[in-house]
């Protein structure tokens, strides 16, 4: 029986460990792959879905704000100073809303904006 030279038979089992450990890496590989994608494709669509919702948000609110602009404009068109009053007076009640100020118009002793509900507990607090 002939046995090959040790150094052949060193570089066969280099041959053969090298082989294992490319086949050991493949499968590690694969294995990382196979939980990774469908991760990043749920992440994908989960964030696709998102995207979908957000764009569908803003283009039904602009599409509100758009039809809110129509019906005031149409009635701009019919009455103009009318409808410049009272978009000026919606404006201030939304700004003064927050202020604990009370407004009062000295030329025309009308009262546009009177906070009672802010102005009244204050003062219960202090009768008390």
């Amino acid at each position: 029986k002939a046995d090959p030279p040790q150094q052949v038979i060193e570089a066969f089992n280099d041959v053969n460990v090298a082989e294992q450990d490319a086949e050991t890496n493949i499968n590690r590989a694969t294995q990382y792959a196979n939980q990774i994608v469908p991760q990043a494709r749920g992440t994908a669509q989960r964030l696709l879905q998102e995207a979908e919702g957000y764009r569908d948000q803003i283009v039904a609110d602009a599409q509100g704000e758009a039809s809110r602009f129509e019906q005031i404009y149409e009635e701009y068109r019919k009455a103009p100073r009318v409808t410049r009053e009272r978009m000026y007076l919606e404006t201030m009640e939304r700004v003064l809303e927050r202020t604990d100020k009370t407004i009062l118009d000295s030329n025309s002793g009308a009262v546009p904006y009177l906070p009672l509900d802010r102005v009244q507990p204050a003062n219960r607090g202090g009768e008390n």
